[in-house]
């Protein structure tokens, strides 16, 4: 997949986008970029990203994806705080799978320096 772009919906190679994220290779500078990365985790099926990048009070003990969803785009709606300067930032964003779409605002705080996914919520079922 080095050569299509990435499934979060940016221009770049997955290796070269999220795929370095999903590898440990480097962290997600905002919380943006997080999102965006997990998106792409729920794309790969990559529980473990998922898991590892949620915050401790709010994480499941595991985490089952449904290996039938088909995820076909991802687009970003808004964006507040969760730059380089914040501790704290929210994502408003509209996921497309096969048969709907779900519309989330996620919430995301930095633990030690890194952006780590925290809830959502859901204003409504675009599907």
């Amino acid at each position: 997949m080095t050569t299509r772009s990435c499934p979060c919906g940016l221009a770049q190679s997955y290796d070269a986008c999220c795929g370095r994220f999903h590898t440990g290779a480097a962290a997600a500078p905002t919380a943006e970029a997080l999102m965006r990365s997990r998106y792409s985790a729920f794309v790969k099926g990559d529980a473990g990203y998922l898991l590892r990048t949620w915050h401790p009070r709010t994480r499941p003990g595991r985490l089952d994806l449904d290996s039938g969803t088909r995820w076909t785009g991802l687009e970003v709606l808004g964006t507040t705080g969760g730059s380089a300067f914040h501790t704290t930032g929210t994502v408003t964003f509209r996921a497309s799978y096969r048969g709907g779409s779900l519309l989330e605002r996620s919430r995301f705080e930095r633990v030690e320096g890194a952006w780590v996914y925290v809830d959502g919520d859901f204003p409504g079922e675009a599907g």
